[in-house]
């Protein structure tokens, strides 16, 4: 069974543009996701691995989101330390 990308999915890359170099995604992907560096590139990229087109699926979405409030979260608590 296919899972249906919409176009709203495939333009996460210029959303996340202001963050992207700052994140290391591979540490978000194994922390948030269990998958490779790679799996998070392909995604975020919208390939699917294959060569072919993919992107987040609206679960994955909602679970980026959620990793990236916690990150944001966790970041917060730190510096309010210092």
């Amino acid at each position: 069974m296919e899972t249906s990308i919409s176009n709203k999915q495939k333009d996460i890359k210029p959303i996340l543009s202001d963050v992207l170099l700052d994140i290391t995604w591979s540490k978000i992907s194994k922390r948030y996701f269990g998958k490779s560096s790679s799996w998070m590139y392909n995604k975020i990229n919208g390939v699917d691995g294959n060569g072919g087109t993919g992107g987040f699926t609206d679960a994955e979405r909602e679970q980026l989101k959620g990793a990236l409030i916690d990150f944001s979260f966790r970041l917060r608590t730190v510096s309010e330390q210092l």
